[in-house]
């Protein structure tokens, strides 16, 4: 006869359910690269992807996906709601312009899965001139810049921007630099917008000319809860992704990135995130580049989502910021101490049909021989 054992409690004690995390643009490089994230970060996360193009959905590295209408179509919310439901979903992560202004727009059907700043935040943010107004008011360094109101205003324009040779003629909506070109004369801006007017659809009074900013170029990732800055990480731009193939030469989307140590751009991107949103909360990334005197501008704020090189912010330094967004979402207990978390000389290569590769600047010749120098036998 088996004796009971007395004293000891033999229930075992029910496993912590598994977190479960959705994320949009399922098959996109923007969204591998954040599913790889999420993975280095937290292997036990199950990931499910969703997207309305089978031919991405393929390629999705997520654990399950599901095909959705197209985002316009008015089976769209009903369909999301359906994969949210039937997959158990936590948390849902927007990875686009276009998804955060949709699950902004949809967040009371979903409860807390989602962790976006409010939509007038969201708004603002995506419109970039409205985004430079509001920033100038309030003391956040940025391009001089005027919206264009039609073609006949463009030589007043530049009188008005004389101080620098070239302009910066771009879009005040999109991102990857769509639609953005520096300029030297009046007749370059008007043949550019006029051309973009006629051909792509983008009306003159979406456009806007700023001064050119020629230095540096960084990008500072954050994360935000309530108001408070939990995380921020940067990385230098070094060179584009496709900015040779680009009228303009350069992209937010940068080919080569580099970890960096700049205290005074974190500033000033904590500074100008809590002058859009006191209560900010979510993920914002700041673009940031410098002017002819060396002082970090705001360009623009990814607000809501990640970048799309979110992996050399995720892999380096002592925190994974998608995991730390995650746990943030889910409104569990962090341990970060300092919010700038700085690790120097890590970069990340990324290129046309390969994964992005970060690694540190001491193993950049690992596996490499090297022959620009050839040794050659002396004569006689």
């Amino acid at each position: 006869m088996r004796q009971r054992v007395v004293g000891r409690d033999r229930r075992r004690r029910p496993k912590p359910r598994q977190r479960r995390v959705l994320v949009t643009g399922a098959g996109t490089g923007a969204t591998n690269n954040l599913v790889r994230s999420l993975r280095a970060g937290g292997p036990s996360l199950c990931i499910v992807g969703c997207h309305s193009d089978p031919f991405f959905l393929r390629k999705s590295s997520a654990h399950h996906n599901y095909l959705l209408p197209a985002r316009h179509h008015p089976g769209f919310a009903r369909a999301l709601r359906y994969v949210v439901e039937r997959a158990k979903i936590d948390v849902v992560i927007p990875t686009t312009d276009d998804d955060v202004r949709l699950l902004s727009d949809l967040r009371a059907e979903f409860g807390g899965r989602v962790f976006l700043p409010c939509a007038k935040t969201i708004a603002l943010c995506q419109d970039k001139y409205a985004l430079s107004e509001t920033l100038r008011d309030r003391g956040v360094p940025v391009p001089t810049t005027w919206a264009v109101t039609d073609l006949g205003m463009v030589e007043e324009l530049f009188r008005r921007l004389h101080a620098t040779p070239r302009l910066w003629c771009r879009s005040r909506h999109g991102t990857g630099s769509a639609a953005a070109i520096p300029v030297t004369t009046p007749a370059q801006a008007r043949a550019w917008m006029s051309y973009w007017d006629e051909v792509r659809g983008v009306p003159i009074t979406a456009f806007t000319l700023s001064e050119y900013l020629p230095g540096r170029d960084f990008a500072c990732q954050t994360l935000w809860n309530a108001g408070t800055p939990i995380l921020a990480k940067t990385t230098e731009r070094l060179s584009y992704f496709g900015g040779r193939n680009s009228p303009s030469g350069t992209s937010s989307i940068g080919g080569l990135h580099k970890t960096v140590n700049v205290p005074h751009v974190v500033e000033t991107s904590l500074t100008a995130v809590h002058a859009v949103d006191p209560l900010a909360s979510g993920a914002f990334s700041v673009d940031l580049k410098e002017d002819a005197t060396g002082r970090p501008c705001v360009t623009e704020i990814n607000v809501g989502r990640f970048l799309t090189g979110t992996p050399i912010f995720d892999l380096t330094g002592k925190h994974n910021m998608s995991l730390t967004y995650v746990h943030l979402a889910l409104k569990e207990r962090i341990d970060i101490e300092h919010v700038y978390d700085v690790v120097e000389d890590y970069y990340m290569i990324r290129d046309l049909d390969a994964m992005p590769d970060v690694f540190h600047a001491d193993s950049l010749h690992d596996g490499i021989e090297d022959a620009r120098v050839m040794k050659t036998r002396k004569k006689g």
